[in-house]
């Protein structure tokens, strides 16, 4: 899997986890809906890590949480 992908699933997960939407996350963090939902449907490429820090403080979690799930454990490394 490659890591955007990895990424949009640990997103999904934890909005499942938390009963909120990907429109909520984006509001609740001060991002836009359009880009919260590029992450969460795996087509953000490279989000910046400051985009991440700023999606886990909307959720209230570190940024290691955000990274400490099996998903990221096997990510396939090629372009």
């Amino acid at each position: 899997m490659k890591i955007n992908e990895a990424m949009g699933v640990r997103i999904n997960k934890i909005c499942m986890e938390k009963n909120i939407s990907v429109n909520k996350l984006a509001s609740i963090s001060c991002l836009t809906q359009s880009t919260v939902q590029h992450l969460a449907d795996g087509r953000s490429k490279n989000p910046k890590t400051l985009t991440i820090v700023r999606l886990c403080d909307g959720l209230g979690i570190k940024l290691q949480d955000f990274y400490n799930d099996e998903i990221f454990d096997n990510i396939d490394r090629e372009d």
